[in-house]
């Protein structure tokens, strides 16, 4: 099992920092540019987990000791059922560098972008930005 997957399901925010390399980028389902540095994109996965509800991973694909893997979720967002898959991509460190989120259906993406640009203020004073 993959230690995001393991950090993750143990709803362990607080442990994901030291699983992404430094200059991490984060490529959302519902904003056009991505998001790089650590910081940030460890404030933006604390802001998911305070939007996902029943969050659970159904499926992990990728060898143990490969570059890449593929975890496979369902969620809510409201009354709204999420499925998606989080694409990890680690660097020679075993950091993660690139995360690559997708979800589906359409009603799922837009409750997921309604919820979080609320969460984006919050976001944001996590991070000094503002």
């Amino acid at each position: 099992m993959h230690p995001f997957r393991s950090a993750v399901e143990a709803w362990d925010f607080e442990a994901i920092p030291a699983l992404l390399a430094e200059d991490v980028v984060f490529r959302s389902p519902v904003a056009f540019k991505p998001y790089h540095g650590r910081e940030l994109v460890s404030a933006i996965l604390r802001g998911v987990s305070r939007v996902f509800e029943d969050f659970r991973y159904d499926r992990e694909i990728g060898a143990p000791d490969a570059a890449d893997h593929v975890l496979e979720f369902r969620a809510r967002v409201g009354d709204v059922d999420v499925h998606g898959v989080d694409m990890l991509h680690t660097n020679a460190d075993g950091l993660i560098d690139e995360l690559v989120v997708m979800v589906r259906p359409l009603s799922a993406a837009n409750a997921l972008a309604a919820a979080m640009a609320i969460q984006f203020e919050t976001v944001l004073r996590e991070t000094g930005g503002t």
